[in-house]
């Protein structure tokens, strides 16, 4: 079992910078990332990290946000720079375990791009 703690989201203008921490409790996760859904939209991919500190980034996001993982704190950060108005949404931070297969959610948090 993984429980998923986000926070970090807000409101911030076209071109600017938010961070988001996603803090992972119970069984250590093999993949840790970030999806995102707008409204009326499906939820979509932004970024995966492993284990390993193998990355993958959805093509709308890469050279602008930034995914890392500090294993023995068992946290995932998000780094958006440069954010756009298309960027908001709700994010979610995922956790995906190997043993046994599971896939656990964050509650989400929202992130606002607008003046």
């Amino acid at each position: 079992q993984v429980q998923l703690v986000e926070s970090g989201g807000g409101l911030v203008q076209p071109g600017g910078s938010l961070t988001l921490s996603c803090a992972a409790s119970g069984s250590s996760s093999n993949v840790m990332g970030w999806y995102r859904q707008a409204p009326g939209k499906e939820r979509e991919l932004v970024a995966l990290v492993t284990s390993g500190g193998i990355t993958n980034y959805a093509t709308s996001v890469k050279g602008r946000f930034t995914i890392s993982r500090d294993n023995t704190k068992n946290t995932v950060t998000l780094q958006m720079n440069s954010l756009k108005p298309e960027d908001t949404a709700i994010y979610y931070c995922t956790a995906v375990v190997l043993r046994p297969p599971n896939t656990y959610w964050g509650q989400g948090t929202q992130v606002t791009v607008s003046s």
